[in-house]
């Protein structure tokens, strides 16, 4: 184990690589739980949707991710560039009405974590209800009609817990 930490300078280091590790793998989950989607709009929404139902499914590290993640949007991995890829993906399909991908990152993740902040001081909230309507609300900032955006929302999620694989 010393060998390991011998790696990073500061205790900080180890802690950001381990939040960065573990968003990886949280994207690198919500990328297999949306493979074989056509529609890029629908790919974002799904991910958008899941990732606001996970701040009750791992509240520590949705902690972790609340306190940290104006920093991690424009890391290199993790959800941001896969939200990112996901918004380009939907304005070069004609789905968002885009002029500035990093600017629609931001209302997207601003609206994300202003989400996990609101689950965590209100308990009681009803997180899928919660979630869904705040992913209305961005998918109409990027352009979607309120019809497209709600029937979007409406799209079963697969399992978030099961292996999309089937492995």
């Amino acid at each position: 184990m010393g060998s390991f930490y011998n790696h990073f300078e500061t205790k900080e280091e180890l802690f950001a690589a381990a939040v960065e590790d573990a968003l990886d793998q949280l994207g690198a989950h919500l990328d297999r739980l949306t493979e074989g989607i056509d529609d890029p709009a629908v790919v974002f929404a799904q991910s958008f949707r899941l990732t606001g139902r996970f701040h009750r499914r791992d509240p520590g590290l949705s902690k972790v991710l609340l306190q940290h993640g104006l920093q991690l949007i424009s890391a290199d991995t993790g959800i941001g560039p896969r939200a990112r890829r996901d918004i380009k993906a939907a304005t070069d399909a004609g789905r968002f009405k885009v002029e500035d991908v990093d600017l629609a990152l931001a209302v997207a993740a601003g609206s994300a974590l202003a989400l996990g902040q609101l689950l965590h001081e209100q308990p009681n909230r009803n997180d899928a209800d919660a979630t869904d309507h705040m992913t209305e609300a961005v998918l109409r900032t990027l352009g979607l009609t309120p019809r497209e955006a709600r029937r979007i929302c409406s799209l079963p999620l697969p399992d978030p817990l099961a292996d999309p694989r089937g492995t």
